[in-house]
């Protein structure tokens, strides 16, 4: 190259063609190098390949390639991280430890799909690499953004730095779609990860995963590059035109188009073949140079994947069978009870630390009193009825990311001195009595509000990941404004009034410790743009007992809105059924609660649920502060803007009887994602009652109330499946 021209004395003509040799040239010594593993060119030829590339870069800076090779290496250092938000969510997967977990998994495939017992159904088996989800898009065959998995729904945009792996095509090989979002595994092999901790890099990671998120997630791309990552490419997100029909066709078109995919998956034709293939996988996990948790089985038809679709945080047509527990015995020196955000007093073991499965464990959850001491809630004995003490050898068992437990007791090895562990009946934070109600394992501090612990335990789930997600608003941040004297936050409504205290504080936040005007900035921008936050997620945040994020997003999409919800709940509140003493008085006042009957009768939510929620909006001081806190949100109602609208958009459906060519599974699956809501019971509330065979006091009920019935050939036209 000692014959070429200075940068600087080319011409923009010439700059562009050489610009556009050397970019390809490059990339394609990166893919012999880096993925074949049969270079081509010596080092010192590809370094000064990738030196004069730089360059021109430098000299022509507007015609850089925008995914040049350099920027693998040298890409400017970013202020952090934008949020994106998938075009199609980032689902997680349902977890099986057992075989028989897995044959009941197949067994709900069929019948959901009512598939006889001899129809063909395949289902592919691939590892589970035990990495950092991330999700690439590909436009015109480019990448353009990638973006970790995040919540699901809003990830980071970390495009810079997956520049930088190897494993990850700029460009596709072949002709793909016109939009392809490649979604896949960041991950670190053995060797790397020993390597790397033993480098003078500066810190020691516990284990590959960890170093492979804290690689990925490095403002500055050139230290993302100088860490040994890989890829594993094996599903898809959004696409503009299928890849293939099905799921083992679609991962080998993944391959052709420059993704690694692993080669260890396979079709299986049966529950009996996922378990013989998990079993040949888990033989070889040790030999494999990377970490695995596990075998994730899919159906092979993507048809079938299409009709199964998505519960609300995991697909049907997928499960992740996990490998068994790695165990390791230590000493337990103390038993301490931590007070959560209902007021839930669970019991920590706090151990001598320990190795499990290539994790330090120093903590392990000892469940409640009754696990503590050897029985279950039904009085049932359990580890033969071994009680567990403080001072006591204990055997911890831990699978992939589940927290770790204590599975057993070594007796022999008991302290002469020990005494059985007397579970406290006074919260130890407030001094609140502490009651166990009928039928519950847990124990619970009556304090509420007055509970320090709750308090701090409902403002850390507020702001977590599935809630609120405010960044630079963590753990760390809630402990020091709970006890802040001049900007307390004792509770939820107190961050949006941050700024404006502060404000009227002199601007003091900037010139405390952890704190400078940068961060407290972005800390009031971000506090300021969650402030519109969706139905589903703001009833999740509220922390109500039973109120998880399925049952927030079922309430948000019956509802539509907070008023609508709020009616419905204060209704409840007033009515008979509310104040029942027990079950049965309860279901003998539904018909004088039509509220409560409206709140039960959605599909997957119980009594219990709804007990709960309407008791929080119904104490005065809990209401109050839900109330500050509304006022001062934009709730976005739980419409979905891509969604096509419908002829049963946004009706209440209820299905009765025997539905004979469509499972009432997926008829309710079908429904809602056309946008209907599917309740449980009639009401004056049901749009169309669909009634197969058999529908009896239903039928009879939607008749009395003038609902619309429909037979199941009407509705397979409606759900355009006739």
């Amino acid at each position: 190259m000692a014959d070429r021209q200075p940068a600087g004395d080319l011409d923009p003509e010439q700059a562009a063609a050489e610009i556009a040799d050397l970019s390809a040239r490059v990339a394609a010594a990166n893919e012999d190098y880096h993925t074949r593993d049969a270079p081509r060119i010596a080092d010192a030829d590809y370094d000064a390949l990738k030196a004069r590339l730089l360059a021109l870069e430098q000299a022509f800076p507007q015609l850089a390639l925008p995914d040049s090779p350099t920027g693998q290496v040298g890409a400017p250092v970013a202020e952090g991280f934008g949020k994106v938000v998938h075009a199609q969510r980032m689902m997680s997967l349902g977890n099986a430890f057992t075989e028989t977990e897995v044959q009941e998994f197949t067994a709900r495939i069929r019948s959901f799909l009512n598939l006889p017992p001899d129809h063909p159904l395949q289902l592919t088996a691939e590892p589970k690499i035990d990495g950092l989800s991330l999700s690439l898009r590909y436009e015109g065959g480019r990448l353009v953004q990638a973006a970790t998995r995040g919540d699901g729904r809003v990830g980071e945009n970390v495009t810079a730095n997956a520049r930088t792996i190897a494993d990850i095509p700029q460009q596709l090989t072949g002709p793909a779609p016109e939009i392809l979002e490649v979604r896949g595994e960041v991950y670190m092999s053995h060797g790397d990860f020993a390597a790397l901790n033993a480098s003078d890099a500066g810190r020691v990671f516990a284990n590959p995963r960890n170093a492979a998120a804290g690689s990925l997630r490095q403002i500055d791309p050139a230290v993302t590059a100088r860490r040994p990552l890989r890829f594993f490419a094996y599903g898809w997100g959004a696409l503009s035109e299928p890849l293939a029909p099905t799921q083992m066709g679609a991962v080998a078109r993944l391959q052709d188009l420059g993704f690694q995919t692993n080669p260890l998956t396979r079709l299986c034709d049966s529950a009996e073949d996922l378990i013989a293939t998990w079993a040949d996988i888990e033989q070889q996990r040790a030999s494999l140079g990377y970490d695995i948790d596990g075998v994730v089985y899919k159906v092979n038809d993507l048809g079938f994947q299409a009709r199964l679709g998505f519960r609300s945080t995991t697909p049907r047509w997928a499960l992740a069978h996990k490998f068994p527990a790695e165990t390791a015995w230590t000493r337990l020196d103390r038993i301490e009870i931590q007070v959560g955000r209902t007021g839930a007093l669970s019991p920590v073991a706090r151990l001598e630390p320990v190795t499990v499965g290539g994790v330090v464990v120093s903590n392990a959850t000892l469940h409640n009193e009754d696990y503590i001491a050897g029985r279950d809630n039904t009085g049932a004995l359990i580890r033969e009825g071994r009680d567990i003490r403080e001072g006591d050898w204990v055997k911890i068992y831990r699978a992939g990311d589940v927290i770790p437990k204590i599975a057993d007791v070594d007796l022999s090895r008991r302290r002469g001195d020990s005494a059985p562990f007397v579970f406290p009946t006074l919260c130890p934070e407030c001094g609140s009595e502490a009651i166990r109600e009928p039928g519950d394992s847990v124990r619970r501090c009556t304090g509420g509000l007055i509970c320090p612990a709750q308090a701090v335990e409902k403002l850390k789930h507020f702001v977590s990941r599935a809630a609120f997600d405010i960044d630079g608003l963590g753990t760390k941040q809630i402990e020091m404004f709970l006890t802040d004297k001049d900007l307390p936050i004792r509770e939820p409504a107190d961050i949006f009034t941050l700024a404006e205290r502060d404000a009227k504080n002199l601007g003091k936040l900037k010139n405390r410790d952890g704190f400078g005007a940068r961060s407290t900035e972005k800390l009031f921008a971000a506090i300021e743009e969650s402030r519109s936050i969706p139905l589903a997620k703001l009833i999740f945040a509220l922390g109500i007992r039973h109120v998880g994020e399925v049952a927030g997003a079922t309430l948000a999409r019956h509802f539509g809105d907070w008023p609508t919800l709020i009616t419905a709940i204060d209704g409840a509140a007033q009515e008979p059924a509310f104040a029942a003493p027990d079950d049965k008085a309860r279901r003998a006042a539904l018909p004088d609660s039509p509220h409560w009957a409206e709140l039960t009768g959605i599909d997957g939510i119980g009594a219990v649920l709804v007990q709960s929620l309407v008791t929080t909006f119904a104490q005065g001081t809990e209401r109050q502060v839900i109330d500050r806190l509304a006022a001062l949100l934009d709730i976005q109602p739980a419409t979905d803007a891509g969604a096509v609208q419908t002829e049963i958009s946004g009706k209440t459906l209820v299905f009765t009887g025997t539905l004979e060519r469509m499972t009432r599974a997926e008829a309710k699956a079908r429904a809602e994602a056309m946008g209907a809501k599917v309740a449980g019971s009639v009401s004056a509330k049901t749009d169309l009652l669909i009634a197969g065979p058999g529908a009896g006091s239903k039928a009879a009920k939607a008749s009395d109330l003038g609902v619309t019935v429909i037979d199941e050939d009407e509705w397979l036209r409606i759900a355009g499946a006739g």
